[in-house]
């Protein structure tokens, strides 16, 4: 038998008790907004809190909620609030540590119930924590739980790592438009411009006019300064096709000078993020755990 949505969310509702003090908690980047309810969506104070997003800050959510658990004689708290952005994180870990139970709210959700209260679709801090607190209470969250070390190390490292990828192709699409203006026929030699013979010419000759008047055994002996067995045959005849290709060239000559001050800022820019990228992975495993930091 399939296990229904409603069934779980029947479950979530039915462990919250009247013993429990509804926590909804509006975050922002430098203040944050809480107000609290009963099980059946009796606001308990007439005031919201609004606290700082520091260690002062959640020192004082935790007192008010202590307070008003004491006022009402509820023994459990539960507090929802959204992940959106990053801004609830840290927040969230400290209270879970605190040993409370911390779950979140889906911002669509959120947005859906704005009218239960007032008819209204209004927005204000007070009003969207309240309605955090209402959409807790009928049981749309999920559990949020603190990750062990390593998750959080591969999380981590997953998240440097997709970062420095996007910042990757965003250069290689540059580095292909120039060239596709400065030099079209270089993919005609080299159909994988990031290999080693094709980054050697892209640093010291990038362009149409950087190679005129040059022999074969000159490209060879300039590749060898950055490869072993340039001169190959493989090499020789990649050295012939490339000059037949920069006579022939009807790549853009305007502004060269500074096209190649660019070019060497994004060749240069292109290898120090392959570096990174290489050294995130020596710290990743084939498995996807993170490795030991040395």
């Amino acid at each position: 038998m399939k296990f229904k949505q409603s069934e779980a969310q029947n479950q979530r509702i039915e462990r919250i008790t009247t013993s429990h003090l509804i926590v909804g908690i509006d975050m922002a980047k430098e203040t944050h907004v809480a107000q609290v309810t009963n099980y059946r969506g009796i606001v308990l104070t007439n005031r919201h809190v609004s606290f700082s997003n520091s260690i002062e800050g959640f020192e004082k959510l935790h007192r008010w909620m202590e307070d008003l658990q004491q006022k009402h004689r509820m023994s459990k708290v539960i507090i929802g609030m959204e992940p959106t952005g990053h801004y609830w994180w840290n927040l969230a870990n400290w209270l879970t540590h605190k040993g409370l139970q911390v779950v979140l709210v889906n911002p669509a959700t959120t947005k859906r119930n704005k009218e239960n209260r007032d008819n209204c679709q209004s927005k204000s801090d007070p009003k969207d924590a309240l309605v955090i607190a209402d959409v807790v209470s009928r049981g749309f969250y999920y559990e949020h739980t603190k990750q062990t070390h390593v998750f959080q190390r591969l999380r981590t490292l997953m998240s440097d790592r997709e970062f420095w990828v996007t910042n990757s192709v965003r250069l290689q699409n540059r580095i292909i438009q120039w060239l596709d203006i400065r030099f079209p026929e270089f993919s005609l030699v080299f159909k994988d411009w990031t290999c080693k013979r094709s980054m050697a010419t892209l640093k010291e000759l990038p362009t149409p006019q950087d190679l005129a008047g040059r022999s074969t055994p000159e490209i060879v002996s300039m590749w060898r300064k950055h490869m072993q067995r340039a001169g190959s045959t493989t090499g020789i005849q990649k050295a012939a096709e490339l000059l037949a290709q920069a006579r022939r060239s009807v790549g853009d000559v305007t502004a060269l000078t500074e096209a190649k001050q660019d070019f060497v800022r994004l060749i240069t820019e292109f290898e120090r993020i392959m570096d990174m990228l290489a050294d995130i992975e020596k710290h990743l495993d084939p498995h996807g755990r993170s490795a030991p930091f040395h």
